[in-house]
């Protein structure tokens, strides 16, 4: 059976197999017997891969590390945990998007303190003009989830209300290319925040708001499997949301 994700890997990059083979120093029918026959590569030669595709290692040979390994790795992915949102140092935010150079996203509900943020908007919109991906995704106000999610937090209604709110305030950017907002209908465990290969993630916990709730700081990292998969959460939440028009 052939290595599917090693070949779409190299498609994504637009790199041929010579060009890999001559980046990681190895012959390319060493790598053609990679793809073709699934041939496991040694450690050595798959983080090079992995770091030539800007890729994981694990999504690229999944049984090729142990769970000892994986678990390793992952630990290494997290740089600090603070006890609740509001402890989060308010420059955290702005470093996370402001060393972001390929990709923005954010997955809220309302996320309103990102979205009254004029400075971070203004980032928002300068980032997407430089030729980054900014995605934001917000709660459909008129779904079940957020009126749920709303119960929850003793907010009622203000839930609904404060994501029609952060509407307004990105419609603005709607205009700029490379920026896109889209609504979601799914049940949010966590809020997510993503700056290029680094994550701040806010868990939410039920009668509590996402404010007193903990952060996680993580950083990709070669082998850790932790930051992936928050972003595949993200990118399956984006895939079945709608899309705000300018």
């Amino acid at each position: 059976m052939a290595n599917e994700r090693l070949r779409a890997a190299l498609l994504e990059r637009g790199a041929s197999v010579a060009e890999l083979a001559e980046a990681i120093a190895v012959d390319p029918k060493t790598v053609e017997r990679w793809i073709t026959k699934n041939r496991t590569p040694y450690r050595k030669h798959r983080l090079a891969v992995a770091s030539f595709l800007k890729t994981d290692e694990t999504y690229l040979w999944p049984e090729a590390l142990t769970p000892q390994q994986v678990a390793a790795a992952s630990e290494s992915e997290i740089v600090t945990v603070y006890p609740h949102r509001w402890a989060v140092p308010r420059d955290a935010w702005g470093r996370l998007f402001a060393q972001a150079a390929r990709e923005i996203g954010v997955l809220v509900y309302s996320g309103i303190f990102i979205a009254q943020d004029t400075g971070i908007m203004r980032l928002f919109a300068e980032k997407a003009s430089a030729g980054a991906r900014v995605r934001i995704l917000l709660g459909d106000p008129d779904s079940a989830e957020v009126a749920q999610r709303g119960a929850d937090e003793g907010l009622g209604d203000g839930m609904a209300a404060q994501i029609r709110t952060a509407l307004v305030l990105y419609r603005p950017l709607l205009r700029v290319d490379g920026l896109e907002v889209r609504l979601h209908r799914t049940i949010l465990y966590n809020s997510i925040y993503r700056g290029d290969d680094q994550l701040l993630v806010n868990t939410h916990i039920y009668g509590k708001f996402a404010a007193d709730a903990p952060v996680m700081h993580l950083r990709k990292v070669l082998g850790g499997d932790m930051m992936s998969t928050y972003v595949d959460s993200f990118e399956s939440v984006w895939d079945g949301a709608t899309p705000v028009e300018s």
